[in-house]
């Protein structure tokens, strides 16, 4: 039986992705809510449960069908019965918000960043109607018996399934188990590997990254993104300006307009990143002025939100207030966005790029395209000159 599994089931990772954590009830009735304990402390428990093989027995919502039992095979043709899945008449604690369950036989990057890509399209729900969304991430699941367990949590949450799994057979009979156990599903990986073998006319291997059958040696992109990495980290906020010529891209802005971690997601990808702030009262350093101004890009923010950064900023490092009113009152913020704004114009090879409401992965792809345009002399059609 599959109740049980052995230890070295991964991890489950819960995270609460709205803000809302309540939920109204279907029944027209108003029916007074009990919780035997917090929701939070729920989700953990049951992530414990998965990772230490014990069964999980919690019901939730799911479509009415009285029971469901249907058998696939694993690798070596060997029958799996997954226990029947019945809608039992018990008490059950009432579970706050939708959930998302995300499988993948790796580490579960793009199953998570494309779920986290969709949800972006229901802000307007997620955050102004308080319809919260809970998603759970498995990774490293390379077996029918841990993939059936996860399948049977999912019917008995209500939730819905995104898998990426790499290996046709288990892509097969997650597939099928959501179908015959009623599971709205998605498989993100597969349609998109079907058309590309068509398009080359070669079959895919069928191998999750990492697999033994895969070897990936330490390549010179490998060492290239090591020292672009280590590059990086020593330039932050304008260290070593004698080094700046180095640089393959330079970031410059006031404080809180997301230099650092920009930066460093640049260098994960192989490019060394130098960033310089912008402050009233300090010069900035002469070496970034005779560098070549094409790499050199602005940062720019709404002063509203970068008034709103400073404060959580200033509160979380403890700043006295006369110090908390310099750093994050609105004449202040202005002024030094004004400043910032002068020395842009001064320099009009520089592009200045709104960070407003953008996701960093955002600002990375305006940088890159600007920076690759530029390095290879080419423009690809822009949709508006505001970046």
């Amino acid at each position: 039986m599959i109740a049980c599994l052995s230890s070295n089931l991964p991890n489950l990772h819960s995270t609460p992705t709205a803000p809302g954590q309540t939920t109204s009830e279907p029944d027209s009735k108003p029916q007074a809510r009990k919780l035997k304990s917090s929701p939070q402390l729920n989700r953990w428990s049951r992530a414990r449960a998965v990772r230490s093989g014990r069964k999980l027995d919690r019901l939730g919502h799911r479509s009415p069908q009285s029971s469901v039992n249907f058998k696939v095979r694993d690798r070596d043709g060997v029958d799996l019965e997954p226990e029947r899945i019945s809608d039992g008449e018990d008490n059950v604690e009432a579970m706050e918000g939708k959930s998302i369950y995300m499988v993948s036989d790796g580490t579960g990057w793009t199953a998570e960043h494309a779920v986290n890509a969709a949800l972006g399209q229901f802000e307007h729900c997620l955050v102004d109607r308080n319809c919260a969304v809970n998603t759970h991430l498995f990774s490293g699941i390379d077996d029918v018996e841990q993939l059936m367990v996860i399948i049977k949590q999912a019917a008995k949450d209500g939730a819905m399934l995104v898998y990426t799994l790499a290996d046709p057979s288990m892509a097969e009979s997650a597939k099928k188990a959501c179908e015959l156990w009623g599971i709205p599903s998605t498989d993100v990986l597969g349609p998109i590997t079907e058309a590309i073998a068509s398009h080359l006319g070669v079959s895919p291997s069928g191998l999750p990254r990492g697999a033994p059958g895969r070897n990936f040696p330490l390549s010179e992109e490998y060492f290239r993104r090591i020292e672009a990495i280590e590059f990086t980290i020593k330039q932050d906020d304008g260290a070593l300006p004698q080094n700046l010529q180095k640089a393959d891209i330079i970031l410059s802005g006031v404080s809180r307009t997301g230099k650092t971690p920009l930066s460093i997601y640049l260098a994960q990808k192989g490019y060394k990143v130098a960033n310089v702030p912008i402050v009233m009262g300090v010069e900035l350093p002469k070496s970034l002025f005779q560098v070549d101004p094409e790499k050199v890009f602005g940062l720019t923010i709404n002063p509203l939100v970068l008034q709103s950064i400073r404060k959580a900023r200033a509160r979380s490092l403890g700043f006295r207030d006369e110090i908390r009113s310099n750093y994050s009152e609105m004449d202040y913020v202005r002024e030094e966005l004004e400043f910032a704004g002068r020395i842009f114009a001064q320099n009009p090879v520089w592009p200045v790029i709104e960070v407003t409401g953008k996701a960093i992965e955002e600002t990375a792809a305006v940088v890159l395209r600007l920076y690759h345009d530029r390095k290879h002399k080419c423009s690809m059609p822009r949709i508006s000159k505001r970046y």
